[in-house]
């Protein structure tokens, strides 16, 4: 599994001609890491004496960041499983009307797939502002920095995924599909505005 991959060679991967992994998966992992931030910052919380009070709401904090970091690598898997099957609609037989017909209809099928899973990891992303804005409140302020750059991963990991369910959007057919797409982005991009801002003007006073 990709996950499972070092570093090193996962960067290769990245860096060669080889279409997977992507930029899908790449917005998958740095919302990934974004979370896994939030976790490190409450780790680092619990047990202090001085945040004793909020002991319990950090323990609640931990128990969704380490759901999303594990939601946001199985992602990145899939990301890589549906453009896979993509690429083999594409090779799908197309001699006979027939071929035409069942090749067309896989391929839209793969390509509203191939959209909603970074649009999953868009999704995510919201919840990874909200815990970011959690941590930035009631982590610990000596690495309170970290929670600062998990929402700056999180606005990347986001713009990414939408990035990469837009680059689908021409090519599907169906309207219908095409327009919930396009209403989830708007509802989806509405809902970050001003978020990643909030959670830095926290960390910043904290830190000044």
């Amino acid at each position: 599994m990709i996950k499972d991959q070092k570093i090193k060679k996962f960067m290769d991967a990245l860096a060669s001609k080889s279409a997977t992994p992507g930029g899908g998966s790449v917005a998958a992992l740095t919302g990934a890491m974004g979370s896994a931030l939030v976790s490190m910052v409450g780790n680092l919380t619990l047990g202090k004496e001085k945040y004793q009070e909020v002991e319990d709401d950090i323990k609640n904090i931990l128990k969704k960041s380490e759901k999303l970091r594990n939601d946001l690598e199985n992602l990145m898997e899939r990301d890589i499983e549906v453009f896979n099957q993509f690429m083999a609609t594409l090779k799908l037989p197309k001699e006979t009307k027939e071929q035409k017909k069942e090749r067309k209809q896989k391929i839209q099928i793969a390509l509203i797939e191939a959209a909603n899973v970074p649009l999953e990891v868009a999704i995510k992303c919201q919840e990874l502002f909200d815990i970011c804005q959690e941590i930035a409140h009631k982590g610990n302020k000596s690495v309170i920095s970290d929670a600062g750059v998990g929402v700056i991963l999180a606005q990347a990991a986001f713009d990414s995924a939408i990035l990469n369910v837009k680059i689908n959007l021409p090519m599907i057919q169906d309207e219908k599909s095409k327009e919930k797409l396009n209403s989830e982005i708007k509802n989806l991009t509405n809902l970050t505005r001003e978020k990643k801002d909030k959670v830095l003007e926290v960390v910043l006073d904290k830190i000044e």
